[in-house]
Formats: C-alpha cells, structure tokens, sequence
C-alpha cells in the first residue's frame, strides 16, 4: 500500500468535485491541471461519465463537453495530451448483474440488503447492474481512483452524508488509508472549499478504530 496519493490521483479530486457541482469555470482549471499532472484522457473521461450515477446526466454531459473544448484548444496550442488505453471489452459471458453483485460485496464487505431495496428493488438491481456491474468493471479506472472520484464527488453534494461515510468504509476496504483519505480532505479544503473538506473530516474523526467489516 503506498503511503500517499500519486500526483495523478490528487488530480482526480477537484476534478470529480468541480463536476459533481457543476462549477465549470474551476472545472476547466482542474481539467488543465489533471492533463498537465499526467492523467490521461480516457482516465478523466472515465471519471466524467461516472459522475451522472452521483450527480446526473446533465452534470456528466457538461463537463464532457467541457473537457472536448480544453483538449481542441490545448492542442491548437501544440500540446499533445496522452489518450491512454481504452476500456477493454467485458467479457461475451458478462452478466451485469452477477458481476455488480460480487463487486459491490468486495466493496462493501459483505453483501448488501435491507429495507430500502426490499421498499424499492429496482433501485437495488440498478446499482448492482449497471454503477458497480457496468461501471466499476471498466478498467481504464481501478477501484482505488474510482472511489477517490467517488469521495470527492459525494463530498461536494449536499445532503449526501451517509452515502459519503458508506463510500469513505469501501475505500478502506480496498486499500486506501486514513491518511490518504486525509489527504483527500486536504486537496478538497485548499483546492474545493473549506466546507467541502470540512464534511470529510466530520467523518473521518469518527471512523472505529477497526473496519467494521
């Protein structure tokens, strides 16, 4: 595990954050900054189209487009940004369903149930089917930069408090340490706002001593 956020991954936060909100003048800051630290296009398209399953298609789409302007103007400018791989292919048998079961079960810990999916099933099936099937199966992403996305996004929101406490648990159960969750926090209040980071740290100071899966 390493001990801090690559620059790449720093990148990925006011970018996911800046998205979530839909502040495109300090989206296009942050977009310039990701391509400059080394982020690839198809890894910020990635994260760009993730954002609609947190904060809608109109957000996702925006930025998108977006981003198609700053890479027309940087490569008027000459500067050739990198492309990076594509996404593979899921495989011919992939079911999205089975997939997004077993993923969403290593992210969480344990699988997932309760009231509110008994209340509303196709809420159920949607995020297993298609955010951790057809989503976090993609590979230009891993989870860990999935998730930082995620944590920047949710902690940009309003009124998204326990789905950010559920998503700072997924982290540490993939790896991601308190201290980079902190840093998170740290990139967040200096690069975000203060009440952005501020939501972080009100959960994290209250996080067990031990994983609780």
């Amino acid at each position: 595990m390493q001990d801090s956020l690559s620059k790449q991954q720093q990148a990925l936060i006011p970018i996911s954050a800046f998205t979530a909100v839909g502040d495109l003048p300090q989206l296009a800051i942050a977009l310039n900054q990701g391509l400059d630290q080394g982020l690839t296009v198809n890894e910020i398209k990635a994260v760009l189209v993730q954002s609609y399953t947190y904060a809608g298609f109109p957000r996702s789409l925006n930025a998108l487009s977006a981003f198609m302007q700053i890479l027309e103007k940087r490569k008027a400018k000459g500067i050739e940004d990198i492309e990076g791989r594509d996404s593979q292919a899921l495989p011919q048998n992939y079911q999205a369903i089975i997939q997004g079961s077993e993923n969403q079960t290593q992210l969480v810990g344990q699988p997932v149930k309760g009231p509110l999916f008994e209340f509303a099933p196709e809420i159920d099936e949607y995020l297993k089917a298609h955010l951790f099937g057809d989503i976090f199966s993609r590979d230009v992403l891993d989870w860990q930069g999935r998730e930082i996305a995620t944590v920047s996004m949710l902690a940009a929101l309003h009124g998204t408090e326990t789905q950010l406490k559920a998503h700072v648990q997924m982290s540490l159960n993939i790896g991601i340490s308190i201290q980079q969750l902190q840093e998170i926090q740290q990139v967040l209040s200096k690069d975000v706002s203060g009440e952005t980071g501020q939501k972080l740290t009100q959960i994290l100071s209250h996080l067990p001593e031990k994983k609780s899966f």
